[in-house]
């Protein structure tokens, strides 16, 4: 396997993409706007820019709809393992420089991802060592 293919598997992945990436990305490859996918999912705008946002997600029933309107494994979306879509091609035929920046700042959003999480957990564990001390 070519480093150029293993691009294409690691694009829309979970360590580089969030359920909301992966959403905008299936959208726009069937060629809807999120004010179309949402008349067709039955909600309002609002919600699918809140999820292509990540800052909320479907329940499971609009999710199941999400992946057979976008033809995408719901898997997929989740967590960008199965059927899906490939990395982007013009990719391939940006300079190297463009692609460089583009590769470190996927590697920045992963970190700040991973540091997101890790800042949620010492909340977490902030609240309990609180509520033992009340």
């Amino acid at each position: 396997m070519s480093d150029a293919n293993e691009g294409n598997t690691d694009w829309y992945s979970n360590e580089i993409a969030t359920f909301g990436d992966r959403l905008a990305g299936a959208r726009e490859a069937v060629g809807l706007s999120q004010a179309e996918l949402a008349r067709r999912l039955g909600v309002k705008l609002k919600t699918v820019r809140a999820w292509e946002d990540d800052m909320a997600e479907p329940r499971a029933n609009r999710l199941q709809m999400l992946a057979g309107l976008l033809n995408v494994s719901i898997m997929w979306l989740l967590n960008g393992e199965g059927d899906g879509l490939d990395a982007p091609a013009e990719e391939a035929i940006l300079p190297a420089d463009v692609r460089a920046m583009l590769t470190e700042i996927r590697q920045v959003k992963t970190e700040m991802n991973a540091m997101a999480d890790r800042l949620g957990l010492l909340e977490k564990r902030l609240r309990a060592t609180l509520k033992e001390g009340a």
